[in-house]
């Protein structure tokens, strides 16, 4: 049992991370993007959340102290979340097709997508992620996975206001309805 619980959960995200890079190959050509420094305030510190999640923490040892109990049952409902996640993710990726991108562009012939998984939020990738993050921590139960989760939002949410940003400039007053109605990551929240 314990190789499950050492792989089930990085198995979920590396099957995830394959899957994306595999579809990141069909998209629109861009028409605008943002520069490479804009894109390192947040892909450096979603990196350094990975490597919270999944580093052993003997470096930093307060990284590791436990917040949930090391039992099955912490275990199962992070894995269950971290599939959740993923899988609505892979949902609203493959929903948004050929308009996506993983950095903030805006594609020759965007559309905007409001149907599906974007009916539900704005960034369903972004939701499905996080959850997947939560789901990893309470699986790993220790005070870096908090950590992680803090640096994995402030990096998605830095992300998201740059989007909202270009996505208002693209398609105007008919974003703005879109955002009145629905949560840009919590329904009906946030």
């Amino acid at each position: 049992m314990g190789l499950v619980y050492r792989n089930m959960i990085p198995a979920m995200w590396i099957a995830w991370a394959a899957y994306w890079w595999a579809m990141s190959r069909d998209v629109k050509a861009t028409a605008r993007q943002e520069p490479v420094g804009s894109r390192l305030l947040h892909i450096v510190p979603l990196v350094v959340a990975v490597g919270l999640v999944w580093h052993s923490s003997a470096q930093w040892p307060w990284l590791g102290l436990r917040i949930l109990p090391r039992a099955a049952w912490t275990f199962w409902i992070g894995a269950a979340l971290t599939l959740a996640g993923l899988m609505f993710s892979v949902w609203a990726r493959r929903y948004l097709g050929r308009n996506w991108s993983g950095i903030v562009t805006v594609k020759r012939d965007h559309e905007l997508i409001t149907t599906g998984p974007y009916s539900v939020v704005r960034h369903p990738i972004y939701t499905g992620l996080l959850l997947a993050f939560v789901g990893s921590v309470i699986a790993r139960g220790e005070l870096g996975g908090v950590v992680a989760l803090a640096l994995a939002t402030g990096a998605l949410w830095r992300k998201l206001r740059m989007e909202e940003r270009w996505m208002r400039e693209q398609f105007g007053e008919a974003y703005v309805d879109y955002s009145r109605r629905v949560a840009a990551l919590v329904p009906f929240v946030l």
